[in-house]
């Protein structure tokens, strides 16, 4: 449990609030960007090769131990992400698929890994760049395969719309298809870990503070509650945190099919 209590005063207790979220640098006087979540990061990007080269380095005819695991999730990915928006492209793109689906795992789960606890795309930062990767990799598919007029066509192709209507819908799909599809990629995910990670926070205080600081006959039912709370919260986190990692690797290869394919 993320225990952060803030005093004010001996008697006093307040919710942990957004100093969670803020980290100073992890050498003093060196680099300011090299913080807690970007130590994080790098320990992710660690693992999922690890995860991946002990899965796949030596794969055998009868799949055991972590060769067994890393292809249950690459027919997971296969079969529930790639397929159903890819098709025949699906094995092609399976290799940034799978790394774009365990990265965000493996972000999301730091969040209730003992003494770690961050899951980093609680910061904006960090699931903006991944979103934009794919984003940019859309546009590039778009242009590559139809040409700059054909991929603006294909986007707003409204087939038996009378003028007027076609010039209302055409800035509105085009704003979404260039503006506000890589938000939605990016701020879903980030919204569900931070709030995630705060509600964590929240009841591991409180259980903290009314049990270990000011525990007595008529808070001491308010701790237990705290500390209940934070166990069903991070169970439910949990869940949460693999939902957005599917979904945000749904998206990439949606986007990456509009790409493909030149259609919204």
């Amino acid at each position: 449990m993320r225990t952060t209590i803030l005093i004010t005063s001996p008697d006093q207790w307040t919710a942990p609030g957004v100093e969670l979220f803020q980290f100073a640098p992890i050498i003093p006087g060196g680099p300011d960007w090299f913080t807690k979540p970007v130590l994080i990061v790098m320990m992710s990007a660690v693992i999922a090769i690890a995860l991946c080269w002990a899965a796949f380095a030596r794969p055998k005819i009868v799949p055991w131990g972590w060769q067994g695991v890393g292809e249950y999730a690459y027919v997971f990915v296969r079969d529930q992400i790639a397929r159903p928006s890819l098709g025949k492209d699906s094995d092609r793109w399976m290799g940034l698929l799978i790394t774009i689906f365990l990265t965000v795992l493996i972000w999301n789960l730091m969040g209730v890994i003992p003494f770690v606890q961050y899951p980093v795309a609680a910061n904006v930062n960090f699931a903006a760049a991944l979103a934009f990767v794919v984003y940019a990799l859309k546009l590039y598919l778009g242009v590559k395969h139809h040409g700059v007029r054909g991929y603006l066509r294909g986007i707003v192709h409204l087939e038996g719309l009378p003028g007027w209507a076609y010039a209302l819908y055409a800035p509105m799909i085009l704003a979404e298809v260039f503006v506000t599809s890589v938000f939605t990629h990016f701020i879903r995910l980030f919204a569900n870990m931070f709030a995630g990670h705060l509600l964590i926070a929240f009841f591991s205080s409180v259980g903290f503070w009314f049990i270990f600081e000011q525990l007595s006959p008529l808070t001491a039912g308010l701790g237990v509650l705290g500390v209940l709370m934070t166990i069903v919260m991070t169970a439910f986190e949990i869940f949460i945190q693999f939902l957005q990692a599917f979904l945000f690797a749904m998206l990439a290869a949606i986007f990456i099919a509009s790409g493909l394919h030149g259609s919204h």
